[in-house]
């Protein structure tokens, strides 16, 4: 883990910790996967997910969020990945992507994988790399409105 880059933060999969409230808010209002996600749907999938909570060491407020869905044996999927703008450029969404990455390794699991529209180089110096076979790779999007234009 980049311990250099979570100097003066922390990070916690404890869900007593996390403001629901803002975490919401940045989700809903500022994250294109998400904007206009209403709260009870967001409450729902934090309530199914593995959640990690990144807090300033001292005040402990909070200070980024992402959620895993898994079944802690076989896969992952990392996802509302999420890091205050007042804190953004140290560094930290590469260390929580890697603590979330330690944490899940003595799972065991074939992949964790995701989905981003421009966050790739914040994913590639953890090790994520594109699809090696995309075509083996299938989605029934029950509510997709389609590709998200680029």
């Amino acid at each position: 883990m980049n311990a250099h880059a979570l100097d003066g933060y922390e990070i916690s999969t404890d869900p007593a910790r996390l403001d629901a409230d803002l975490v919401h808010y940045w989700l809903a209002t500022d994250a294109y996967w998400a904007v206009d996600r209403p709260r009870a749907l967001h409450d729902r999938a934090v309530a199914g997910s593995l959640n990690f909570g990144l807090y300033a060491s001292g005040s402990g407020r909070q200070a980024g969020y992402a959620r895993v869905v898994t079944d802690h044996a076989t896969f992952a999927w990392l996802c509302d990945v999420y890091i205050c703008r007042d804190d953004r450029g140290r560094g930290l969404g590469t260390a929580l992507i890697e603590a979330i990455a330690d944490h899940l390794t003595p799972c065991g699991l074939s992949r964790l994988t995701l989905s981003t529209k421009d966050a790739h180089g914040v994913y590639e110096k953890v090790g994520f790399r594109t699809l090696v076979s995309p075509e083996q790779w299938m989605t029934l999007g029950l509510i997709d409105p389609g590709p998200v234009d680029i």
